[in-house]
């Protein structure tokens, strides 16, 4: 298979890794981790709101970490995501991550407890570099954020989260397939599919 076909997904998240695969595969395209020394790369982030950026950033210390390497010549991916949350200015966002690790599902629900205005969405900002090429997607599914956890499908804050595209059942509540054609990351990495595609013949 030419180095080309080959994406290395630079994340530590499986999950996500899966949900490329999916997308990216009938193209042709082999997705596997990006691991240095056996585990993903452990990335400085840059200082910023804007999730674009900080895949940006992620993608060239990627490429830093592979050069003189046996994966130089592969194709990197980055997506970075968050919830944004109206009514908190848009927090979590890009501490998406860390606040699900550290106060969770329950922490937003709490947080949002006397709030009737509780519209948010999810972004997700895919990036993948390609032969000196930029490809970049942004991914946006609006909705809201339940007043329960509902669902244990997903991972991360999708049981609390209600797609304002779907039928009032939370992300945690869908089966894989559902979520993917509904989500941030599946819009973003469609439009990435699209991209690789090119034009129709």
């Amino acid at each position: 298979m030419p180095n080309e076909l080959k994406i290395l997904f630079a994340t530590s998240n499986k999950n996500k890794i899966k949900e490329a695969r999916v997308v990216l595969q009938p193209l042709g395209y082999s997705v596997q981790q990006l691991l240095i020394n056996g585990a993903p790369p452990d990335f400085i982030e840059p200082q910023t709101e804007d999730i674009g950026i900080i895949s940006k950033s992620k993608v060239r210390q990627s490429l830093e970490m592979i050069s003189g390497t046996e994966f130089s010549g592969f194709s990197i991916l980055v997506e970075d995501s968050g919830l944004f949350i109206n009514n908190l200015g848009d927090f979590p966002g890009v501490y998406s991550s860390y606040i699900q690790k550290t106060i969770g599902n329950d922490g937003i629900i709490k947080i949002l407890e006397d709030n009737k205005n509780r519209q948010a969405e999810y972004r997700a900002c895919s990036i993948l570099y390609q032969n000196g090429k930029y490809f970049e997607s942004l991914g946006i599914c609006s909705g809201k954020i339940s007043t329960e956890i509902r669902g244990s499908n997903g991972f991360g804050f999708d049981p609390i989260f209600i797609p304002d595209s779907g039928d009032g059942r939370t992300f945690g509540e869908m089966s894989q397939s559902e979520k993917d054609s509904k989500s941030h990351r599946g819009k973003s990495l469609r439009i990435l599919y699209e991209e690789l595609r090119g034009p129709s013949e």
